[in-house]
């Protein structure tokens, strides 16, 4: 879930089908996340400075590797073990790495509203198994999802087509059937070259309001 500015899209015009499902990314769409508390709780256990702690997390290939699913949670943990000399438990490893995330309320409240209609409601993120394993456990709406397409799960990571043709087959819809919403441009523009309904999530508000604006959700909010 690496979080790096990128040009935007170009939006594409609004189909005037009305999506029969919508597609939240995770990080920075329903959770915040830094990764800087994990490289903070990890450091005082660990034999090399910050700096390269933080470049062998955040920029070296080992993340996007495990969050591709080219390597396990117990190989990642092995491999920085092996790299830092870190010394404290795998539990504490599990749980510095792991509670990294801040919950964005209204957008939570967004997904409420959209199961309370009974729309399907699904979860497309590039991730790994420690977070998914962290989120499960710490916040019950994560199992409030009608399904989820994990890059880790199926070796591909967004903006990869692959990932959004899992996503396709797994909600039964496809092209504007279906609605998206991520943080990150070229995962939009992705969307769109599948014909999704798809916008760059820049604020809750504005990303309920693009929702509003098919025809899923009243224009004033929940209960209007």
């Amino acid at each position: 879930m690496p979080d790096t500015a990128s040009p935007q899209p170009t939006p594409a015009s609004k189909p005037a089908t009305v999506p029969r499902a919508v597609i939240f990314d995770l990080g920075k769409v329903l959770l915040d996340f830094d990764y800087q508390i994990a490289l903070r709780r990890l450091l005082p256990r660990c034999r090399i400075s910050a700096e390269a702690l933080r470049q062998l997390l955040l920029q070296d290939r080992l993340l996007v590797d495990y969050e591709t699913g080219l390597i396990s949670t117990a190989e990642f943990i092995a491999r920085l073990t092996a790299a830092t000399g870190y010394q404290g438990s795998e539990a504490e490893f599990r749980a510095g790495f792991g509670d990294i995330f801040t919950p964005i309320a209204p957008m939570l409240a967004l997904h409420a509203e959209l199961r309370a209609r009974r729309v399907p409601v699904y979860v497309l993120s590039n991730t790994n198994e420690l977070a998914v394993e962290f989120i499960r456990r710490q916040y019950p709406w994560f199992a409030e999802f009608d399904g989820y397409v994990l890059s880790y799960e199926h070796r591909a990571m967004k903006p990869d087509p692959a990932l959004y043709a899992v996503a396709e087959r797994l909600t039964g819809r496809r092209g504007p059937e279906l609605f998206y919403l991520d943080d990150r441009p070229e995962n939009v523009t992705a969307a769109q070259a599948r014909g999704w309904q798809a916008v760059v999530h820049t604020d809750p508000a504005a990303s309920r309001a693009a929702l509003a604006a098919t025809g899923l959700l009243d224009h004033g909010g929940p209960g209007t």
